[in-house]
């Protein structure tokens, strides 16, 4: 390798991309394309990234399959940060089971990074838990050991296991400091001040109060039956009972949980869950099959008692009933909360994260867009979705697949 492409590798690593770019801005040769691709992603120009990079994989022999693992990691590095998730996670493993196989351990360590930070925000927790197995974050280098340790502590934060979450990113900052890369030490701040952040919302008689998440997960431990809308399902303790995909009941649930300790009138029910002003029988008989159907759900959990003007929610102890709802309202508060990581998201993208079809997604991002929640960057298959970043709380609770890992 001749002294300006080392010069200009050891500028990227670094962070220097400006200074990257100055020795090679003028060749074309495989190497300098790889990096003047790495470059311009740094620099945030990422479509032009993704076209250098693969160019640089084609011009690279077949015999050079080390120099073009590399190029593939890094071009899924690039369209991890473009939230494009079209393209098939086996050419990213294949990739690094090749440097692996080379002996390039620091770029192999970085593949397994990057898949499993895709998985992460593809709420994916089992496979980012898969992907960062058996990782020794001692013999990383600073950068990568930092990477290391945001995902773990974003995987602890998502399972709401806060001290291990805090300790994750004691060790990242400790190891963006040695890393010197100012890029990381500002990602690893805002991680650190999220966890300080209200991230939820605790539904009381006198009001509401907001808390963050060491104190949501203090709340899901303390026995109290939690009807949380965050999730949507409610809990006691270990016991859960998931009603994401049943939200008839939900609704009813929440109802109930919001009239405790007395009960919520049929009439109000009826308003509220089924959407209506004017009730009829058919309403009042479709409201008794639906109590009867959450009452088998929750069983485990609670009593739903009938009374002489509705029903009634009982939780089997002398525990109480608290309504856990996220800190910002609205039927598409974890769309928005996706899309406020300030990164531009496609449509296609956010229906793979959120496990809805892209039509859904479609109209939900043009009633947000009604509204000026969001905007819109691009046109046709380069149509790009953006929101400004939610200051003043963390919106953890909202994103998809939340907690299922002990």
């Amino acid at each position: 390798m001749d002294s300006l492409i080392t010069a200009s590798a050891r500028a990227l690593a670094a962070g220097d991309a400006l200074g990257a770019l100055k020795r090679v801005a003028l060749r074309d040769d495989p190497p300098a394309l790889a990096l003047r691709g790495i470059a311009m992603a740094q620099l945030g120009e990422h479509p032009r990234a993704r076209e250098l990079l693969r160019q640089a994989a084609r011009a690279f022999g077949s015999h050079e399959e080390l120099a073009r693992a590399r190029c593939v990691v890094a071009e899924a590095e690039v369209a991890l940060a473009m939230r494009d998730f079209a393209a098939s996670p086996r050419a990213l493993a294949a990739a690094s089971a090749t440097l692996a196989m080379h002996a390039d351990h620091a770029n192999a360590m970085q593949a397994r990074l990057v898949a499993a930070r895709r998985n992460l925000l593809l709420g994916r927790l089992a496979d980012a838990l898969a992907n960062l197995a058996g990782i020794e974050p001692k013999a990383l280098p600073p950068l990568l050991g930092a990477v290391f340790e945001l995902a773990t502590a974003e995987l602890a934060v998502r399972s709401l296991r806060i001290a291990d979450a805090r300790a994750a990113l004691a060790r990242a900052q400790d190891a963006a400091l040695r890393a010197r890369v100012p890029a990381l030490l500002t990602e690893v701040r805002e991680a650190c001040a999220t966890l300080d952040r209200p991230a939820a919302r605790r539904i009381a008689a006198g009001g509401q109060q907001p808390l963050r998440l060491d104190e949501v997960a203090a709340l899901l431990a303390s026995g109290a039956l939690v009807v949380d809308a965050c999730r949507r399902g409610l809990g006691t303790g270990a016991v859960w009972q998931p009603l994401a995909r049943r939200p008839v009941l939900f609704a009813l649930a929440r109802a109930l949980a919001g009239a405790w300790p007395g009960d919520a009138d049929r009439e109000t029910l009826i308003a509220d869950v089924f959407r209506t002003r004017r009730p009829d029988e058919t309403h009042r008989a479709r409201l008794r099959v639906e109590i009867g159907r959450l009452r088998a759900l929750v069983k485990p959990l609670a009593r739903i008692e009938a009374t002489p003007r509705g029903f009634a929610l009982r939780p089997g102890g002398d525990e109480p009933v608290v309504v856990l709802e996220p800190p910002i309202a609205g039927e598409q508060a974890s769309l928005v909360a996706l899309l406020a990581d300030g990164a531009a998201w496609s449509t296609s993208a956010l229906a793979l994260a959120l496990g809805a079809s892209q039509r859904t997604v479609q109209r939900a991002l043009a009633e947000l867009e009604a509204e000026g929640r969001v905007r819109a960057i691009g046109r046709a298959r380069a149509q790009r979705w953006l929101a400004p970043p939610l200051a003043g709380f963390t919106t953890i609770l909202l994103l998809p697949a939340t907690l299922p890992i002990e």
